[in-house]
């Protein structure tokens, strides 16, 4: 039974003076926060607002890089060369370095955002391209990496630290991926339910798919999209439901891949 667990969410993806999600909300029941790093959402100013109020709650900073795709929130599939795809990831990955160095603290780790992340899933070499362009910018990065897909088989190839990650509120399929959200139930909303799934997922540690197979896996931290209208009140359920299973919130430590 796992006794210790990362709980992060997506954040900083507002855009100006529009407002996506209740960071601040969420910033007191996480550990990690994937911040938008200006192309699929967000921008300086948010970001440097995100980050200072994550620091001030002790919770770590992630990068969270994703296709230049404002419009689309960087959920539509985008097909680049690989050399556009590491200056993409390098980029965003050296913004929140920066952002997060003129905000007093440290970038501790990267996770990649949508459609990026879900065809990175699919695609060892695409995810090896990504996490070595944002280890080459930031040597020091922690890899969030999805658990059981090409994401995971990527970092173990590269040897790097790792946290390995599942999802809290997506439906997944069978092969491990997650069910489009096109389809219906693939996002849930209920906090009881999810706070369910989660625990069984983590006394089992292996994902549960929607037909009730079940993946083995390691799980360092458990994602919470900040995006959602339930996600405070998931985070909240899900939290005190964890703490009172006698399991630890805490800040991952990314270690390999065996």
């Amino acid at each position: 039974m796992i006794t210790v667990i990362d709980l992060n969410a997506d954040m900083g993806e507002g855009f100006g003076p529009w407002q996506m999600g209740d960071d601040i909300g969420l910033l007191d029941l996480v550990s990690s926060a994937n911040i938008a790093c200006g192309f699929h959402a967000g921008d300086p100013d948010v970001m440097a607002r995100t980050m200072q109020a994550a620091l001030a709650c002790g919770v770590g900073l992630g990068a969270h890089p994703g296709f230049a795709d404002l419009q689309g929130f960087g959920r539509r599939e985008m097909h680049l060369s690989a050399q556009s795809l590491a200056n993409l990831v390098a980029y965003q990955t050296g913004a929140a370095q920066a952002m997060a160095r003129a905000s007093g603290g440290r970038l501790r780790h990267l996770k990649l955002h949508g459609a990026l992340a879900n065809m990175a899933a699919r695609d060892r070499e695409m995810a090896l391209t990504c996490y070595r362009a944002a280890l080459t910018a930031v040597p020091e990065l922690i890899i969030m990496a999805m658990a059981g897909t090409a994401q995971e088989e990527a970092v173990r190839t590269l040897g790097c630290a790792a946290a390995l990650e599942i999802f809290a509120d997506r439906a997944y399929l069978p092969d491990g991926g997650l069910m489009p959200r096109s389809e219906p139930d693939a996002v849930l909303h209920d906090p009881e339910k999810i706070a369910d799934r989660v625990l069984q997922m983590l006394q089992e540690e292996a994902i549960i798919a929607v037909d009730g197979s079940r993946r083995p896996a390691r799980i360092d931290t458990i994602c919470l999209h900040g995006d959602t209208p339930s996600a405070v009140r998931a985070a909240e359920v899900l939290r005190a439901r964890l703490e009172t299973a006698g399991i630890a919130i805490e800040p991952f430590e990314g270690r390999p891949v065996s």
